[in-house]
């Protein structure tokens, strides 16, 4: 499998959404009547229900508690960040103002002066109390080193859904300046579904899996503000990544009878990328960058990622995607823009009836062809305008 890039050393060809395009199917289906609930497994063995497959990235321009609440009145989940502004400052909103203020030269030292700022941890429980007082689901994030101390924190507070979240995620890791985080032994105490990412691998989402997770993140370096792949040279594209990883659950589950859902993380703009991640075998989407052109979004049209303040070696930047309208509108329409960045939902739901899939598990077998010109073939007078898909944004 693959091809020689040089004596003795072969590579493997591997494809991002733009690469790929989804037939037609035989049978049409109307968009109204696909079934796109998603559902993550508890261990009370009735499972946690979202009536879309959508959860918003944990990213401080993007979730914060208001937002997390309007995303689950809609139907999904809104992840915060539980290293976040929201975590060490009890009023963000001014400290966030430096930062969409800040020249473009001087935000990244900006932003890792405020993140210096020590978490409060009695703060954790407040923003997922505020979340949980308004009726919907919980979810949180920290990175492994802390998901022990805060993982404590956040199950007494309520918490519904707890993620341990990294540039790159495994079972195993060897460390002699800190402690490595036991996965089998935190899911085990975690009374919550625990969802741990991010991966690109066959083999170690199948580890990942045998620690008892109820999900996996799918994704490394593919965001719109990470810049991973620029500064390490790491990542797998998304569509190679997402089938990879579905197959270890599609193994997972004929030898241990228990279906872990995996979550494709990062790389989707708009409407087709979703649509293409779910043909490709994902179970549920992790959206960022389009969910901060929300009007709800703290970043107000500004979104950076998750490592770009980080102390030592910066791995995000700061971008600019505007402000198009309310969440909602976003997820459910009725879109005003032609790029694909709005109505989210409605996309699904439409590929689907092409598609002539009645639900998700049927969606992840559509018919998919390598076709680098989908986006190009016929599109001249789109490009030339820049409109549509000839948008920057496309």
């Amino acid at each position: 499998m693959g091809m020689f890039i040089g004596r003795n050393r072969k590579a493997r060809v591997t494809y991002g959404f733009d690469e790929i395009a989804l037939v037609p199917g035989s049978l049409t289906i109307n968009p109204n009547e696909v079934d796109i609930t998603f559902s993550l497994p508890q261990k009370t063995g009735e499972p946690l229900r979202l009536a879309i497959p959508i959860l918003a990235s944990a990213m401080d321009g993007v979730v914060d508690v208001p937002f997390a609440i309007e995303m689950g009145k809609l139907g999904g989940i809104g992840v915060l960040n539980l290293e976040g502004v929201q975590t060490r400052y009890k009023n963000p909103e001014e400290v966030l103002l430096k930062v969409l203020e800040a020249e473009k030269e001087q935000v990244t030292a900006l932003l890792q002066k405020i993140y210096q700022e020590p978490v409060q941890e009695d703060l954790i429980a407040a923003r997922i109390k505020e979340i949980k007082d308004a009726g919907v689901l919980a979810g949180v994030s920290s990175i492994p080193q802390k998901a022990e101390r805060y993982g404590r924190i956040a199950q007494l507070a309520g918490a519904d859904v707890f993620v341990v979240q990294s540039t790159v995620s495994t079972v195993r890791h060897v460390s002699t300046e800190y402690k490595s985080l036991n996965l089998k032994q935190f899911c085990e105490r975690m009374s919550c579904p625990v969802i741990v990412g991010n991966t690109v691998g066959y083999g170690v989402t199948l580890e990942i899996m045998k620690c008892g997770v109820a999900g996996v993140l799918v994704g490394v370096g593919p965001g719109a503000a990470c810049t991973s792949r620029g500064v390490l040279g790491l990542g797998v594209p998304q569509v190679t990544a997402t089938a990879d990883c579905a197959a270890a659950r599609d193994h997972f589950y004929k030898t241990s009878r228990k279906y872990i859902p995996i979550i494709t993380d990062g790389g989707m703009s708009k409407g087709g990328d979703v649509c293409k991640a779910f043909a490709c075998g994902a179970d549920a989407v992790m959206i960022g960058s389009a969910f901060a052109k929300a009007e709800e979004a703290l970043g107000k049209g500004y979104h950076w990622g998750m490592a770009t303040p980080h102390a030592n070696l910066p791995r995000g930047t700061r971008i600019h995607v505007g402000t198009t309208g309310p969440l909602k509108q976003i997820l459910f329409g009725p879109a005003e823009v032609d790029d694909g960045s709005q109505n989210l939902v409605g996309a699904i739901t439409t590929c689907m009836g092409n598609v002539g899939a009645a639900n998700l598990r049927e969606f992840q077998e559509t018919e998919i062809i390598i076709a680098p010109s989908i986006r190009t073939e016929g599109k001249l007078f789109q490009q030339v305008q820049m409109v549509g898909m000839g948008s920057r944004n496309s």
